[in-house]
C-alpha cells in the first residue's frame, strides 16, 4: 500500500532531524541481508548509538537537503541503508563495514563527516580507526607504563638486597 503524503511528510521530517543532530553517517547499499542481520544490527546499533534506517531515496535526498546537507543523487544505487552515529563518529562505520565484510551484497556507498561528503574507501579506512574506549585504555596504558617500569625496577632493587649470598654448588 502506497504512503500517504502526510506519512511521507512526516518520515521526511524524522530523517532530518535525525541528520540534524547526527555526527555521521554510513550509506550502505544493501540487498542480501535478512531480517536477522537486521536485528542483530539494531541491537548492536543500540549499544553504541547508531540509528538505523531504511528510505526510500527520494525521501532521503529531500530531509537531507531539508537539514542543509546536500549530496548528489547519483550517489545512491539500489536499497539504501542509512546509519545515522548519534554518539561516536566510527561507530556507524565500524558496525556497517562489520557487517559488509561478510556479505558480498551489502556495500559501503559513502557517509557524510562533519557535514562533508566523503566516499566509500574513506568510511573503510575510518572503520579501521580504534574505538574511543580502546583509545583511552591505550592511553591510560601509555600514562601508566613509566610508573610501572620504576615499581618494577624498586622491586628489583628490594629483592636483591634480601636475598642471601649464593651457595656454593653441591658435587655428587
Amino acid at each position: 500500500m502506497p504512503k500517504t503524503r502526510a506519512q511521507k511528510a512526516d518520515i521526511v521530517t524524522k530523517l532530518a532531524d535525525k541528520a540534524r543532530r547526527m555526527k555521521s553517517v554510513v550509506f550502505t547499499s544493501i540487498g542480501g541481508y535478512t531480517m536477522e542481520d537486521a536485528d542483530k544490527m539494531r541491537a548492536q546499533g543500540r549499544k553504541e548509538g547508531v540509528e538505523f534506517v531504511v528510505a526510500k531515496k527520494t525521501l532521503l535526498m529531500r530531509a537531507l537537503k531539508d537539514a542543509g546537507l546536500d549530496i548528489p543523487a547519483a550517489t545512491f544505487d539500489g536499497s539504501i541503508l542509512t546509519a545515522f552515529g548519534m554518539q561516536d563518529e566510527i561507530a556507524p562505520a565500524k558496525l556497517v563495514a562489520a557487517l559488509s565484510k561478510d556479505r558480498d551484497a551489502i556495500k559501503i556507498v559513502g557517509g557524510l563527516m562533519e557535514g562533508k561528503t566523503v566516499d566509500a574507501a574513506y568510511v573503510k579506512a575510518l572503520a579501521k580507526i580504534p574505538t574511543r574506549l580502546e583509545l583511552y585504555a591505550k592511553l591510560v596504558g601509555s600514562i601508566n607504563n613509566p610508573v610501572s617500569g620504576f615499581v618494577r625496577v624498586l622491586n628489583a632493587i628490594a629483592t636483591k638486597d634480601e636475598k642471601p649470598a649464593a651457595q656454593a654448588p653441591v658435587a655428587a
